[in-house]
């Protein structure tokens, strides 16, 4: 348990009213007894933290108990320029993916739900994705669900922020962060990922990048035992090192939505404005080539207009018009690239 040490600090901490410290004093017991495997103490102490937290920041929130994990809204510190933070309502039924992708999740889930019973059986369970795939494929969305799923705070790490010119800043706030990850349980998404980990051996590479990376990955090792979740996604798993891909407990590749996929995506969003089977057929070829998030944005843009407009339901010539402007800025998109 803790030491006569940190019994001092704590107790002086209380007695000068410096509740936040008495909070990161906590955190560090747990992650001691976490560090001892006696994580069952260490999960309770984190969840009275987080509950005295929110109830700082909430002072309305009624009692919630203790076998519940409470959100944090913000976090604090240097923490505060480098982390977003939210608690989705998202679930993983509410996304569109393949049987594949839909097992791989779903077991990520159960292993999280169940990771002291794999512990006990000397198994690590999931703990670090890898997704990887074109932009809109449902890699951000997919991060939420995972946070809605387990009930955790989804924390966005704004790489922006992170990654700084003066040597050995950037590996310091990854420490600062990894420390969070360790001691805060929460979902934690590194999106363009490939900021981060690009090869080091690419020619364009700088030695500070290279430290960059080194730092990641034994960051990445020492967490093996976590709690939270660590997400990477990245649009260009090319640029990524190779050592990178074995470093990650679960990857997963994500496509452009085939025929099957978007046909469910649309009748999904559009069913109760009067989405028809049998319109398919004319719809499909406007459909091909567009993202998740794009024939979404199609769908809630039909929607949208029948509200507006006062209608009823949609039309096929709607719905046709919408993923025919998606199509075309997307092709305006792709030649500005070139």
């Amino acid at each position: 348990m803790a030491t006569a040490r940190q019994l001092v600090a704590l107790l002086s901490s209380l007695n000068e009213g410096d509740e936040e410290q008495v909070y990161a004093i906590a955190l560090q017991v747990a992650a001691a007894e976490a560090k001892r495997g006696r994580r069952a103490v260490a999960e309770e102490l984190r969840i009275l933290v987080e509950q005295g937290r929110n109830r700082a920041a909430h002072p309305t929130l009624e009692r919630v108990p203790s076998n519940v994990v409470v959100p944090i809204t913000k976090p604090r510190g240097e923490l505060q320029n480098l982390l977003t933070s939210s608690y989705p309502q998202t679930k993983l039924s509410d996304l569109i993916l393949t049987t594949t992708s839909r097992d791989h999740l779903n077991s990520v889930v159960e292993q999280q739900r169940r990771r002291e019973q794999l512990r006990h059986h000397g198994l690590t369970p999931t703990t670090t994705m890898l997704l990887m795939g074109p932009p809109g494929s449902g890699k951000t969305l997919t991060a939420s669900a995972l946070a809605g799923e387990l009930h955790l705070p989804l924390y966005g790490v704004r790489l922006d922020s992170v990654i700084t010119r003066y040597m050995g800043e950037t590996a310091s706030k990854l420490r600062l962060i990894f420390d969070q990850i360790g001691s805060s349980r929460g979902v934690y998404l590194f999106d363009e990922f490939d900021a981060i980990g690009g090869k080091r051996t690419a020619d364009n590479d700088i030695g500070e990048m290279r430290r960059v990376l080194n730092s990641f990955l034994q960051f990445l090792e020492e967490r093996r035992s976590t709690d939270s979740l660590v997400i990477c996604a990245t649009n260009h798993p090319e640029l990524l090192d190779r050592a990178l891909f074995r470093r990650f407990n679960e990857v997963l590749e994500y496509q452009l939505p085939d025929e099957k996929v978007a046909f469910a995506l649309l009748t999904s969003k559009l069913s109760n404005f009067g989405f028809r089977d049998s319109w398919w057929p004319h719809l499909q070829e406007s459909a091909k080539g567009l993202s998740h998030a794009e024939l979404t944005g199609a769908a809630e843009d039909t929607m949208k207009q029948i509200v507006m407009s006062h209608e009823s339901s949609a039309s096929e010539d709607l719905v046709l018009r919408n993923l025919k402007r998606r199509t075309a800025l997307r092709q305006r998109l792709s030649k500005l690239e070139e």
